[in-house]
């Protein structure tokens, strides 16, 4: 059965945010997910877990100006000192919050930019952050992410992801499988999650094409979840999707995985 965390970002924003805590523990959640948790203080949001008894099972890392339309700095050359210092931070929340899986994004590649130098830059900001991770026991994900949402980013294929993890070589380096990213690129999830799931670190879902709930769309999540489940995987499935009306009332999906928890 997949263990269910919720993805306190895209949903329950029926809610102000210290307060999806609570409603995805009343719906049944033991754990959850979220983008970034820096503009709150790291006390908050570990009191939020441990009044709900909630797992934190991912955030990611310090993406460079969001605001401004970057998604990572992982790849961009020039960005070095600030990515470590970003990865400095991260780990210092994610001790706060026992949190062991911290997504790094990669960024975006403009038309005309050397993709070597980036893919060179990638690899050495890799290296080093798995290697701050793994004093502090964190495993680094990195995710192929689809280019209809974000335009130029850089990593969009789980075999590049793959072979990116295999050339930096680190134990605690893994590829986080976002299965609606994977399908709108790529197809063929179930055999790709067969091919690579010794090198997935961490899954989310949503329905294909509109990024609603997974029981919306193009895909069959209940087989899914069975190949999962077969393949051996034992970590967190991430609900990272928009609810197309209420986050509660649109649960119907999970109710069966949720009351098992």
């Amino acid at each position: 059965m997949p263990r269910l965390a919720a993805n306190l970002t895209m949903m329950y924003t029926e809610h102000p945010f210290l307060d999806r805590f609570e409603a995805a523990a009343k719906d049944g959640f033991s754990g959850v997910e979220f983008l970034f948790p820096y503009e709150f203080p790291a006390a908050d949001l570990q009191s939020r877990l441990a009044d709900t008894g909630m797992a934190q099972a991912l955030f990611n890392a310090p993406p460079g100006d969001w605001a401004a339309g970057e998604r990572g700095i992982a790849s961009l050359p020039g960005r070095e000192s600030e990515f470590d210092r970003g990865m400095d931070q991260a780990l210092e929340y994610a001790a706060a919050l026992g949190n062991r899986k911290l997504h790094v994004m990669a960024g975006l590649i403009r038309p005309g930019q050397d993709r070597a130098a980036h893919r060179d830059t990638y690899l050495r900001n890799l290296a080093r952050a798995a290697r701050a991770a793994a004093s502090a026991g964190v495993t680094v994900v990195i995710e192929p992410i689809n280019t209809r949402d974000i335009p130029g980013f850089f990593l969009n294929r789980q075999d590049d992801a793959q072979a990116v993890c295999a050339e930096v070589g680190a134990d605690n380096l893994k590829v986080q499988f976002d299965i609606y990213h994977c399908q709108i690129v790529e197809g063929d999830i179930a055999v790709k999650l067969q091919r690579d799931m010794a090198g997935i670190g961490h899954i989310q879902i949503a329905g294909v094409p509109d990024r609603h709930e997974p029981d919306l769309g193009e895909l069959n999540y209940p087989y899914l979840f069975e190949r999962i489940d077969a393949l051996g995987y034992a970590g967190w499935i991430g609900c990272e999707y928009r609810p197309r009306a209420g986050t509660s009332a649109g649960l119907g999906w999970a109710r069966p995985y949720l009351a098992n928890h």
